[in-house]
């Protein structure tokens, strides 16, 4: 089962080795060569994966949701494995473990570090993380559209217009996502440059904001920010890994425009409003509402960047707002917005039921004919059961670990939802460079669990634990 779906992977390592082959370039047109050799292990490396995978002949066998997952899952420990090459071979002596977990961390687009300080790494290191995220964001979404059965087979409508579900066209879906992604990346940088933030941070955050990943070229935000301008643009640029990534393809090229395309983007564009203007009615008497707008996108997108606010009365808010999450094919993590809107409506449906058993009520979304997908909710259920049994696990794990109960529960839950520590959540720079190994194994694999969700993981576990 593993060789039927391995193929398909040859796609993102021969991306690392177009990734490796760029900074070897980069490296030469710098004149630094002090990490050179490590890249060219990693284009040879993934260069052979990439070709080994793709001359794989693959049996004519209906490809089962059991062997999507294991190709997803499998891809999150193959892939990190090359990516962390350059961080093990680099001259900053980093064991196997912290060169994963850079990598593993990256690839989730989480965006914890273990580098203390980042303006101590040269800028062909620095690009390579941002790269690791970037390629990651990319291989969430290709998991999004293998895996979506699982999740909720009336998101497909939106999409039904831009790829196929067709198995064997998974090659073509790869294709078509590389370049929407990119394209986007692109536009990305333009606008950063526009504004008058440097080219090498432009693209390095670029890469970070598309794929809604937490790693920055610099030490402090503040370095790359001089200007409210710049801190407005950057905000709205990282509603980019908040909405539907085909959301302005089905926006610009579908003429047969149809409501089912945009009705989860049309429920994100009300929400985002109304956290933005609660935010400006409530906390924009302190001066700092471009500093809070920022905190709220990159919340919201799961980013997690910031400025010092100094107000620990917003670090709950931002926090709630990691967990909500964005729109269910973007880059962000959390438990997807959707899910949250349709359960707490679903609920007073059913609790207005029980109180007035005579009335009618619409189980319908909003801007929609949709109707409520019992199996779905009953999914979103679980999904929440699962999240907070996570949480409570993690959370334990630390605390033994000797982390305060306080950071614990905060780590737990940006690790779950895959969003870098930072201010904004009361965290601010966490030391895990000095952590117990049994520690970062344990962050490794919820980084992996909050990316792809337990629920698959526990697919996995029912199949081959119990197949009775």
């Amino acid at each position: 089962m593993f060789k039927l779906q391995i193929r398909y992977l040859s796609f993102f390592f021969g991306l690392i080795s177009i990734l490796s082959f760029f900074n070897i370039i980069y490296s030469y047109y710098l004149n630094w060569y002090i990490n050179l050799d490590t890249y060219y292990y990693s284009f040879a490396i993934s260069f052979f994966i990439s070709i080994l995978f793709y001359k794989i002949k693959i049996p004519k066998k209906k490809i089962t949701i059991f062997d999507k997952i294991l190709t997803i899952f499998f891809g999150y420990i193959l892939i990190p494995l090359v990516l962390c090459i350059p961080f093990y071979f680099s001259i900053y002596n980093l064991t196997f473990l912290d060169s994963f977990f850079e990598a593993i961390s990256g690839f989730t687009s989480t965006g914890f570090t273990i580098f203390e300080n980042i303006g101590n790494i040269d800028q062909s290191l620095i690009l390579w993380r941002s790269s690791t995220q970037w390629l990651g964001g990319l291989y969430f979404l290709f998991s999004i559209i293998l895996l979506i059965d699982i999740y909720d087979e009336s998101f497909k409508k939106t999409l039904t217009n831009f790829i196929s579900f067709d198995s064997s066209e998974i090659f073509k879906q790869a294709i078509k996502i590389f370049l929407l992604y990119s394209i986007i990346t692109l536009l990305i940088f333009v606008v950063l440059n526009i504004f008058s933030i440097r080219t090498f941070d432009s693209l390095n955050l670029a890469f970070t904001l598309i794929s809604s990943g937490g790693f920055l070229p610099v030490n402090d935000l503040s370095i790359i920010l001089k200007e409210n301008s710049q801190i407005v643009i950057l905000s709205m640029l990282m509603l980019f890994s908040f909405f539907s990534i085909f959301f302005c393809y089905n926006l610009v090229f579908i003429k047969n425009k149809n409501i089912n395309f945009f009705y989860e983007d049309l429920h994100l564009i009300v929400y985002y409003i109304s956290i933005v203007t609660l935010f400006f009615l409530f906390f924009s008497f302190n001066n700092n509402f471009s500093y809070n707008l920022l905190s709220l996108s990159s919340s919201i997108s799961n980013i997690g960047f910031s400025l010092e606010t100094n107000q620990s009365n917003l670090n709950f808010i931002f926090l709630i707002l990691v967990i909500i999450g964005g729109s269910f094919f973007s880059t962000s993590s959390g438990l997807r917005f959707i899910k949250i809107y349709s359960l707490l409506k679903y609920s007073l449906n059913q609790i207005l039921s029980f109180s007035r058993p005579k009335n009618i009520f619409m189980n319908k979304l909003m801007f929609t004919k949709i109707n409520f997908d019992f199996n779905e909710i009953n999914k979103y259920f679980l999904t929440i059961i699962i999240f907070i049994i996570s949480l409570f696990v993690l959370t334990s794990f630390l605390c033994l670990a000797g982390i305060n109960f306080e950071n614990s529960f905060k780590l737990s839950i940006l690790t779950l939802m895959n969003t870098v520590n930072s201010s904004a959540y009361g965290l601010g720079y966490f030391n895990f460079y000095d952590l117990h190994f049994l520690t970062k194994y344990c962050l490794i694999f919820f980084m992996i669990v909050g990316r792809i969700e337990l629920l698959t993981i526990l697919l996995l576990m029912k199949k081959y634990l119990f197949k009775s």
